[in-house]
């Protein structure tokens, strides 16, 4: 650690001479352009087709280009980090608990992530593995984060937020790329590819490894959970006719992460004790998507994708999935424009398990249908818009389920919108809230019998139920600050809860011992309020800051029959009540730029994890287009700081520690 802060230092008065040989002359890069041209971003995942930014009925935040290259972040989970309405906490170094307005968790929910519209999102515990969502930075255009629910256009489970990681037409990224980082925590991390054009068609491959160190353990002194992944694949863009554009992309990766992690090895002794696993984690995709335009307002769209994973965790799972789906876009007159689109889903899957933990039935094949409509009305034009819509879903578990929605944007005056809507989401059953069986803990009866603690899964649980109310308010204030504000009240129904059921003696497998039981039930009700605030304020040419705040509340209540005194405060202190953040990007100059930031996050109460605050920082020097290198420190306050702690996760939790790595970005 002391050769990299001499390093950084060093470096540093290198990096700030050299550049002041250099002029000084505006950059050319976001912090130079307008915040008309920040606020008139196209995005797509409000309501599959392209919207302006300002103009959307949505809690949306785009994460730029340009912000994921200043943010100084290594991983996707790092770079949610900015969102006003993410709750994002790293359980160890390759376990996260991520999720938007409450309800977080490693096994969060009501999330929706995706990637070029692809789904990440796994129907065995209905979240996401982070660890394996793993691009070149230097590959995505952009990322839009929804707060608030997505069902009517993207199905259940798109309850509380939703994630699109976009990445770049290929004609963005021709020529050759090299990448390498190294430091005290990311031992190496490399990419290299290459992009080109042949005919019609614009291409790129890459291949990427990457290496991490233990996080400091809560248990041990060395967490045990370094994290290794290899990682190639590529995409083309063609241009197949004057109206048909195909683009084919994919990927493989391989690696494996180490956790220390519960276990439970005999029933002759059940008293839980932990262990080191060795995780195998192997998968990839295929994707294929066509877009024919008939006209300026008329498109269709098809998407087919194929993914194949498996892991040797606990569960110790193979899955492979097949997705159809397809939207068409019309306009009926002029004041009507309407999507709609029809999609199918089939997963396969086959588990494991263990003693500790596994699925009955251990294999499961399902079916998802699901069609949707929405018209986006003009009642005045350029004025005022309704958007109404629903989607009709067919899942596995519980069958038909309605999503509907109504929202409405006013733009009171050029640069200053204001909006609302009234959503209904669901959140259907995964195979873990169906069919687990947990043996969370152990103990011996007085005569000397073992007994366990175990949680079971409920077959005949039903969706969980949301009626959202949101209103938000995005302007252009002055030539040089923007604000975004939203607030939201949230009421759920039928939130599953963890209620005691009967004693049973189990004989197999033995010794004979009692098995002490609680499974799921939807009996948890209750609102959440809260309310999201980002501004954006151009000092000057070569200053920005961005400010950021959120709060949330719950009030949340287990009905009159349930037996169940945990789940609630879990829920409650799962998410901080107040977060808030301060951006700063600074083009010191031509060829040096300074990015810091600094995120308060409040206390986890049910967890007993104080408040902290995060600040980091990144220098950076650019040769030109071509060549840049910079010096990056991350949880610089403090040398170590916990983010999260659950019984339930599959890692035993680990110390967030102080960081630097120096990265070399090199394009030809």
């Amino acid at each position: 650690m002391n050769f990299l802060l001499a390093l950084s230092l060093i470096s540093t008065v290198v990096i700030s001479t050299a550049g002041l040989a250099w002029p000084q002359e505006n950059s050319a890069d976001l912090t130079a352009r307008s915040l008309e041209d920040l606020m008139n971003i196209e995005v797509t995942s409000v309501s599959k087709k392209e919207q302006k930014l300002s103009q959307t009925a949505s809690a949306i935040f785009v994460i730029t280009t340009d912000e994921i290259k200043r943010s100084g972040a290594r991983t996707i989970p790092d770079l949610l980090r900015m969102v006003p309405g993410m709750d994002v906490a790293q359980i160890s170094s390759n376990v996260w608990a991520i999720s938007a307005r409450g309800f977080n968790g490693e096994f969060a929910d009501k999330l929706l992530v995706m990637v070029d519209g692809r789904s990440v999102f796994l129907p065995t515990f209905s979240g996401v593995f982070w660890d394996t969502v793993d691009l070149p930075f230097e590959d995505i255009e952009r990322i839009e984060v929804i707060r608030g629910p997505g069902g009517t256009i993207w199905g259940a489970n798109a309850v509380n937020g939703v994630i699109n990681i976009i990445t770049k037409n290929g004609s963005e990224t021709r020529g050759g790329l090299i990448v390498a980082e190294g430091g005290n925590l990311t031992h190496g991390a490399e990419t290299l590819q290459y992009g080109g054009n042949f005919r019609n068609t614009n291409y790129r491959i890459f291949t990427r490894h990457f290496d991490q160190s233990h996080l400091p353990g809560l248990v041990l002194p060395d967490g045990q959970d370094q994290w290794h992944l290899w990682h190639g694949g590529f995409r083309s863009d063609s241009r197949v006719s004057a109206k048909d554009d195909l683009t084919v992309e994919g990927d493989l990766y391989t690696g494996y992460f180490s956790d220390l992690t519960h276990s439970l090895t005999s029933f002759a002794s059940p008293i839980q004790g932990t262990a080191i696993l060795q995780n195998y984690v192997g998968g990839g995709f295929l994707q294929t998507d066509w877009n024919r335009r008939y006209s300026a307002s008329s498109e269709t769209k098809l998407q087919i994708s194929f993914d194949d994973y498996a892991r040797n965790d606990n569960l110790r799972e193979e899955r492979k999935t097949i997705n159809i789906d397809f939207q068409h876009r019309f306009a009926a007159g002029t004041r009507h424009d309407f999507v709609w689109g029809v999609d199918y889903r089939y997963s396969v899957s086959a588990t494991g398990g263990n003693l500790r933990i596994s699925l009955i039935p251990p294999d499961r094949n399902t079916n998802l249908y699901s069609a949707f409509i929405q018209d986006e009305m003009a009642l005045i034009p350029d004025r005022l818009a309704l958007t109404i819509g629903t989607k009709l879903e067919h899942n596995y578990y519980t069958g038909f389920g309605a999503m509907p929605s109504a929202r409405v944007a006013w733009t009171v005056r050029r640069h200053h919108t204001v909006w609302g809507a009234v959503s209904r989401a669901l959140d259907t059953p995964s195979a873990v809230d169906a069919s687990i069986n947990l043996n969370v803990a152990g103990f011996f009866l007085p005569n000397g019998t073992p007994a366990v603690v175990r949680v079971l899964g409920n077959p005949k649980l039903l969706d969980e139920t949301l009626l959202a109310y949101e209103a938000g308010y995005r302007a252009q204030l002055l030539k040089s600050l923007s604000l975004d504000i939203a607030a939201y009240f949230n009421s759920y129904s039928q939130v599953a809860s963890l209620e005691p059921a009967a004693r049973f003696l189990e004989t197999t497998p033995g010794p004979p011992h009692l098995v002490v039981p609680s499974m799921y039930e939807n009996l948890i009700k209750g609102n959440t309020r809260g309310v999201e605030t980002a501004l954006h304020w151009k000092v000057n040419e070569r200053w920005t800051l961005a400010p950021a705040y959120a709060f949330q509340q719950f009030d949340l209540s287990t009905e009159p029959r349930s037996l169940d005194t945990q789940t609630v405060n879990d829920i409650k202190g799962s998410s901080p009540q107040h977060w808030a953040r301060l951006g700063s990007d600074l083009k010191l100059f031509r060829s040096l730029s300074w990015d810091a930031s600094g995120n308060f996050v409040g206390r986890l109460k049910s967890q007993g994890i104080p408040s902290y605050v995060r600040a980091d920082s990144q220098l950076t020097w650019s040769a030109g287009e071509s060549l840049s290198f910079s010096l990056v420190g991350q949880n610089l306050l403090r040398d170590r700081h916990l983010e999260f702690s659950s019984q339930l996760s599959s890692a035993l939790s680990g110390y967030m520690k102080r960081s630097a790595y120096a990265k070399l970005t090199w394009t030809f």
